[in-house]
């Protein structure tokens, strides 16, 4: 009887659950229509590249969503100026959306949409703010690296937000959130949460990923969107792989028993791109092999644009495999 109900009434909900999955997705292709519009429109005020804005604006959303120290992005944009920045450090009015006295305090504030107010909760001033900054510099790809550089003073994050540059650039859309298993789904594996279990091999240490066991030479995938920052030997991983998404995310691939064809730094992968095979590679100099059964080390580390560190890749595993199951039954 209580099996009868529970049916009854997944069927009634069945479709409101339809519709709010259905406005959700709505939800999120209507966000990314906006900030595209907003990142065109600075495109064509200053001449600076569509995805270099989007990179800088993806970035500090990311950060702004890692950290507790900074507030959670309320609007399209995702931006954050400290109010004394955007002020001017000397300006006695912190809120101060007067542009012609943001400029005498040497504020970066601006006038983005010229309604004769420079304010921080207008999205369409945060961007062109950060935009006329960058053209202190040039609009070609090396002066905005000097720029990001000069504003920064963080190599990584330089590296990171040029390289989430050249991702949208490459695939033309800010819609890149699509994942898929590293190995294919009809591939023999398993894997259970290993994540912050002890370690043995190189002094004590907590294991920073999950094990994902397999026959050797089985196919290794690309999760995500994202671009190729590391590919050579570790002592302890072997021969690896690091691959960073939009999402400040660095998904580490190790063991492998080699790399795809051509495979190369700086490459654009997206979900299911061939990088290389399940192996034992590894505990050893260059080429060292087989003391352990063949399988993917998968881990995950996040940047906040200070530091990095490990998360438990496990959950993200199981979701992404549900999720590509479902999509291949469509």
């Amino acid at each position: 009887m209580k099996f009868l109900k529970a049916v009854i009434v997944l069927f009634i909900l069945f479709p409101v659950l339809s519709v709010d999955y259905a406005s959700a997705a709505e939800q999120d292709q209507d966000i990314y229509k906006k900030r595209m519009d907003l990142y065109n429109q600075v495109e064509a005020v200053t001449q600076i590249p569509w995805y270099y804005i989007a990179a800088v604006d993806q970035y500090e959303r990311n950060v702004r969503q890692a950290r507790k120290d900074l507030p959670k992005a309320e609007g399209t944009a995702g931006i954050y100026f400290k109010p004394e920045e955007w002020a001017g450090l000397l300006n006695p009015n912190l809120e101060d959306d007067n542009p012609v006295s943001i400029q005498f305090f040497n504020g970066i504030g601006f006038d983005g949409n010229g309604d004769d107010k420079a304010s921080l909760k207008d999205d369409e001033d945060v961007l062109q703010a950060f935009a006329q900054y960058l053209l202190n510099y040039g609009t070609d790809h090396e002066n905005i690296k000097i720029g990001l550089w000069h504003y920064y003073k963080r190599d990584k994050t330089v590296g990171i937000i040029i390289g989430k540059a050249m991702i949208y650039k490459h695939f033309g859309r800010l819609n890149l959130e699509t994942h898929v298993f590293p190995l294919p789904l009809r591939s023999n594996h398993s894997y259970n949460n290993t994540w912050g279990d002890a370690r043995g091999w190189g002094g004590r240490r907590i294991h920073e990923g999950t094990d994902i066991f397999a026959g050797y030479g089985v196919p290794v995938r690309a999760t995500g969107y994202g671009i190729v920052e590391m590919k050579g030997w570790n002592k302890y991983g072997g021969w690896r792989v690091g691959i960073r998404d939009i999402n400040n995310t660095y998904h580490y691939f190790a063991h492998l028993s080699g790399f795809a064809k051509d495979l190369k730094v700086g490459q654009i992968v997206e979900p299911g791109t061939v990088i290389g095979g399940v192996g034992s590679s590894g505990y050893g100099p260059p080429g060292t092999s087989g003391k352990f059964p063949p399988h993917l080390h998968y881990g995950m580390y996040k940047d906040n644009g200070y530091t990095e560190w490990s998360f438990d890749p496990y959950p993200h595993l199981k979701l992404w495999s549900r999720q590509e199951r479902a999509r291949l039954k469509k």
